[in-house]
């Protein structure tokens, strides 16, 4: 070996030997999850390539502890991910970016400056500059969409409460008694609307030359989800038009001319949901302007329950036709450029992904085929694709995607994820009482030793037909870093698995899908890793729900976190948001009493619960209000069972708050710590 020689292998032998050190000390300074990490973490959402496939737009929301509030703010990167421009700064939001059809400007919904708080339209300079305020409706703008040729917006527009105008009047000058409520709709509630009367939203046409909104769509209706004709010509929209709408989910597709006056065309007859608002899936035009993509539902009596598939229709009329009839749930069809193609979302078993389909029909190809969740995506005049996506041990990114490869753009938690050791998560799969095969995902420790039995946490979704998918679940991760194996897995009930497997529990709550989750927790104790003695159950909203049906059932659980729950399916009639669906699904109580009475057993035979159980709720949440769960903890406290209700104050269904949300998943802790880790209590207590 010669001088040189040596010194060279000496040389890279010390370089390996540092860099191993580095590498190592890198790692080992790696820490767990904690609670103060909530509020690090960015969620970024609603990419959107500009026209000439140079730049991508987002959304990034932060926690502001010191206002208790998220905030999101517009951000903006180069396709080579070069360049990262944030693109605004107030304290109010700003969220919606949609690009010009030229590319020059951005517009995006925000309500800062705006004294009723309601979102309205701005616009901004891509080369930067001061944003302006181009709407102002009292009513707000709930959604927009640009003309091809970037002169006017279709914009739905909410009706103004003439009570609350009158009423901040009134305010200003003196206190006065508020005006009765007065309902007489068939659906009288939603959670954050609060009473509904009859207040719509309509479809607008907004000249940006003249800054004038005209009316399209007047009448006692809502609208959803505009889209302009490519010859700028007519918008077709989604809307509900019968004798009564409220009384079911038969949403159609419209065509109407952009112009006052302009009566609207129906153009699908489906007797069941096309489009419907909660699919968040806006009709699309092929480029020649003949056919529109949509989704089309299953029948009325399965609700949410049916698969969603997308379909084309001719605009002039005739019959739709689905190109993909996979038996499984599709979001968001966009055709290609040259209109040969359909891209969509395809949710499969425990993962939701980008496929493609000709305009004609045939076979589905998955363009992304790894696990993880796609929620969002947009495609640009030269073929490029943006993506929003997670994967367990990533939250929501947004990913360049192009020669079948993936690219971060956003990075906007990197830096955090470098510092955190996480749980691992494991997808896997194991047979229930009946013999079908229950699939799901078991989250071991950070640093989990084989052999150890550890204590147990099941988490169930809320839905039912939900799944839970290959995304980051930051209180997975927080159970697991201390020192939870965590069990979460798809009962049926649960899309992604078709829907002869989510209608299984159709009429039948708390039978087959209580049987699956006490399977993965029989798996989990069978494999060595949960001490069956020490095992908890939790959820939220149908997640909730279930968990009380099963330690009405079963009493092996040492701990339950109820959320936002039902037990007394009777108390829900007339007092949530579901009356459609109760009357679809399990009748009316007067006509199917016994129906309501068996899946009301948690309830009503309360007195075999002996699981000590922590009920939560929002105090105005509509969708499964406060009594049901104020119902449950009466009953367990009546029966001298450990129990406890935390309510939050002014929130909904969903827990917004960020003081809260930790404030939630700390209580979760302390609760499942008490009768699962007695020794960690109490040793947190004393600290």
């Amino acid at each position: 070996m010669t001088r040189r020689v040596l010194l060279n292998f000496l040389w890279n032998a010390a370089f390996l030997i540092f860099f191993s050190a580095t590498l190592s000390a890198q790692i080992s300074e790696k820490r767990l999850f904690t609670l103060d990490d909530m509020a690090a973490f960015r969620d970024v959402s609603d990419p959107k390539i500009s026209p000439d496939g140079a730049w991508v737009v987002y959304t990034v929301r932060a926690t502001d502890l010191k206002d208790d509030k998220k905030n999101s703010d517009l951000w903006m990167t180069s396709w080579d991910g070069t360049r990262t421009i944030q693109l605004t700064f107030s304290k109010e939001s700003e969220h919606t970016p949609r690009w010009s059809p030229d590319g020059k400007y951005i517009a995006f919904l925000s309500s800062r400056h705006v004294e009723e708080e309601t979102d309205q339209i701005w616009l901004m300079n891509r080369d930067g500059g001061e944003a302006e305020k181009i709407t102002d409706c009292k009513g707000g703008v709930n959604d927009y969409v640009w003309s091809p040729d970037g002169k006017r917006l279709a914009l739905i527009i909410a009706d103004p409460d003439p009570d609350e105008e009158k009423k901040d009047k009134i305010e200003k000058t003196e206190k006065k008694t508020p005006k009765p409520i007065v309902i007489d709709r068939f659906q009288f509630k939603k959670d954050e609307e609060g009473y509904l009367r009859h207040l719509r939203q309509h479809l607008y046409v907004f000249d940006l030359a003249t800054r004038k909104a005209e009316l399209l769509t007047p009448g006692d209706y809502d609208e959803y989800f505009p889209a302009w004709s490519p010859d700028n010509n007519s918008i077709v929209f989604v809307s509900k038009r019968g004798a009564d709408p409220d009384r079911d989910d038969n949403y159609d597709l419209y065509v109407i001319a952009a112009q006052a006056g302009a009566t609207p065309r129906q153009i699908t007859t489906f007797a069941g949901a096309d489009c419907h608002p909660d699919w968040e899936s806006r009709p699309a035009w092929s480029p020649d302007g003949k056919f529109i993509a949509y989704l089309q539902g299953g029948p009325q009596r399965l609700i949410y329950y049916a698969v969603y598939q997308v379909a084309v229709i001719p605009v002039a009329g005739g019959p739709a036709k689905l190109v993909a009839p996979l038996d499984r749930n599709m979001y968001q069809p966009e055709w290609s450029a040259d209109g040969a193609t359909i891209y969509f979302l395809l949710e499969d078993d425990r993962a939701t992904l980008l496929a493609k389909v000709s305009a004609n029909g045939g076979s589905v190809e998955r363009l992304v085929n790894e696990r993880r969740e796609i929620s969002d995506y947009d495609l640009a005049a030269d073929g490029k694709i943006v993506l929003l996506s997670s994967r367990p041990h990533e939250p929501y990114e947004v990913l360049a995607f192009a020669n079948n490869l993936l690219r971060p753009l956003a990075r906007k938690n990197e830096e955090l994820l470098a510092k955190l050791k996480l749980g691992t998560v494991e997808e896997t799969n194991f047979e229930s009482k009946d013999g079908t095969v229950i699939n799901g995902f078991v989250v071991k420790p950070p640093d989990y030793v084989a052999g150890k039995k550890y204590p147990a946490i099941l988490r169930i979704h809320g839905g039912p037909v939900s799944q839970f998918g290959n995304e980051f679940m930051l209180d997975w991760q927080m159970f697991a870093a201390h020192g939870y194996v965590v069990v979460a897995c798809n009962p049926r009930g649960s899309s992604g698995r078709g829907e002869t497997f989510s209608s299984a529990i159709y009429a039948d709550w708390g039978n087959k899908d209580a049987q699956d989750v006490l399977a993965a927790m029989d798996y989990v104790v069978a494999q060595g890793l949960a001490d069956p003695g020490r095992l908890g159950i939790g959820g939220w909203s149908y997640g909730g729900m279930l968990t009380n049906y099963v330690i009405a059932q079963d009493p092996r659980f040492k701990a339950a976190v109820s959320g936002a729950s039902i037990s007394n399916i009777f108390a829900g009639y007339g007092t949530d948001q579901y009356i459609r669906e109760y009357e679809n699904e399990i009748g009316t109580p007067w006509r199917n009493f016994e129906i309501w009475k068996k899946i009301s057993f948690p309830f009503l035979q309360a007195d075999r619960i002996v699981t000590p159980t922590l009920f939560l709720c929002g105090q105005e949440d509509f969708n499964v209000p406060l009594l049901n769960s104020e119902q449950m903890y009466q009953a367990l406290r009546s029966r001298g069972r450990d129990t406890q209700l935390v309510i939050y104050p002014g929130e909904f269904h969903s827990i917004t708050k960020p003081s809260y949300q930790r404030d939630r998943l700390e209580r979760y802790l302390a609760w499942y710590d008490k009768y699962l880790m007695p020794k960690a209590a109490a040793s947190a207590s004393t600290k």
